[in-house]
């Protein structure tokens, strides 16, 4: 389907959704969340999508924030509305069984941070900057950042960076753990294309194994580590399995069909 706000390419395995407003430096509307959600789902839908890239368009921002505009004036109600549905669509970017890598080419601030941090991987040009700059409007983040953030990089420098609103550059983002990688802007696509072809080359229904159990530790999964036993076991029933022990006893590169 055709995109407002998005851009989207499918080449090699490796499906590229860009959020494409950049005189709004590609601040997140409602339309834009929403869209993002219907592109992500056809990439999972698609057999030929082995990898998903999220990045934003032009030089400045990979996601400046939310627009603010749009919601100056909501009720609780309504605010509370707002909240879910980002919630419902930066959920299923975490839950996608294919792995998406966040390409962060800038500002990444509030709903734009919030968003990187629900990839499964993140790799930031050295111009990127991050933070959750809500108190600064009387909100909190709402997309999720008062859950992500302390898992990525820890309670006691989470909850510094969402209460005075400190931006943090690449550098520091990358020693706190919130990103991969750190790259010149030039190099911000290939190496998450780098990226990608490694985990193209691996077992998909092994890595969707394994994003659901590492999920499982980080939600609200009882028995995450009977998750990790599930997903060990379901992998024995699959031709992936017979194929990649096939290829190890006769040394040679397995070809994985996904199946």
């Amino acid at each position: 389907m055709a995109f407002e706000n998005l851009l989207t390419t499918n080449e090699d395995g490796v499906f590229t959704i860009t959020i494409n407003r950049p005189d709004k430096l590609n601040a997140l509307n409602k339309n834009t969340i929403a869209e993002i959600g219907v592109a992500v789902a056809q990439a999972v839908a698609d057999g030929s999508v082995r990898v998903i890239i999220l990045t934003g368009s032009g030089a400045k921002a990979f996601v400046a924030g939310a627009d603010i505009s749009e919601f100056s004036s909501f009720s609780e109600a309504e605010g509370m509305a707002l909240a879910q549905h980002g919630h419902d669509v930066f959920n299923s970017i975490e839950r996608s069984p294919k792995p998406v890598i966040a390409a962060i080419n800038g500002f990444a601030l509030g709903g734009g941070c919030e968003l990187a941090m629900a990839c499964h991987l993140r790799v930031a040009a050295t111009n990127a900057k991050f933070g959750q700059p809500e108190v600064k409007l009387g909100l909190i983040p709402g997309y999720g950042g008062t859950q992500r953030l302390p898992m990525l990089i820890g309670r006691t420098k989470a909850l510094e960076l969402l209460m005075t609103a400190d931006m943090i550059a690449a550098p520091e983002a990358l020693a706190l753990g919130l990103v991969n990688y750190v790259t010149e802007p030039d190099q911000l696509l290939p190496k998450c294309h780098e990226i990608a072809g490694k985990i193209k080359n691996q077992a998909p229904l092994a890595i969707a194994g394994i994003i659901r159990s590492v999920n499982a530790y980080y939600g609200d999964e009882p028995n995450s580590f009977g998750s990790e036993v599930k997903e060990f076991g379901k992998c024995f029933i699959t031709e992936d399995f017979t194929e990649g022990t096939n290829a190890f006893l006769e040394k040679r590169q397995a070809s994985f069909k996904g199946k």
